[in-house]
């Protein structure tokens, strides 16, 4: 069982090198991790291309594309893998994650959306809330955030590849709320499997 970690990038030089850093030193071996560059212009392609030229995990893209979803679409139809995880190229993973998230899945029926719980940082450095989604039947995200906190960031949860199958791609035309859209058509097609534990950082 594989697992594809898509990063979605333009113009990040100031965190690439950290991002491919923190995936590296997850040391998984059953892993890939998939760079879709919009075009960058500012040295971030360079940096990739280092990487990959170091490290057999790695592989890249780089061009133009319509947003966001459409470059995370785009890394969907490059991966090899069975599971499928977004990391933002200013996010992080907790250590250790991707040998846990591989392992669950072998637990897990198909199609499976799998949550963890995910901190969120501001620009000062200082977590200022403890992202934990522990209801996300559709009905419970539908009643909002004021009463159950929806997930906040696509580091805090993993999916089979297959879901797509059953409920598409992303939005290209939804560029600011992609992830709430994507996650309400799949609460509502997979085995959703909810963990207590850290994962992700936003």
């Amino acid at each position: 069982m594989m697992l594809s970690i898509i990063t979605p990038i333009f113009n990040g030089k100031r965190f690439i090198e950290s991002c491919i850093m923190n995936v590296i030193e997850q040391k998984c071996l059953d892993m890939e991790h998939i760079m879709v560059d919009g075009g960058s212009t500012d040295g971030t392609v360079e940096i990739i291309k280092d990487y990959a030229e170091h490290y057999g995990h790695i592989r890249w893209i780089s061009g133009k594309d319509k947003g966001q979803s459409d470059a995370m679409n785009k890394g969907i139809q490059m991966a090899q893998g069975d599971i499928l995880g977004f990391l933002n190229v200013d996010d992080y993973y907790e250590k250790n994650v991707l040998n846990r998230i591989v392992a669950l899945f072998k637990t897990l029926p198909e199609p499976s959306l799998l949550v963890g719980n995910c901190y969120r940082w501001n620009d000062q450095g200082e977590m200022y809330e403890a992202n934990k989604p522990a209801k996300l039947g559709i009905t419970d995200l539908m009643l909002g955030w004021d009463i159950n906190s929806c997930p906040v960031n696509p580091s805090q949860y993993f999916y089979h590849k297959s879901l797509h199958h059953k409920i598409g791609l992303y939005n290209v035309e939804e560029h600011y709320t992609l992830d709430i859209d994507f996650l309400l058509r799949a609460v509502q097609m997979a085995h959703v499997t909810y963990r207590d534990e850290f994962w992700g950082n936003y």
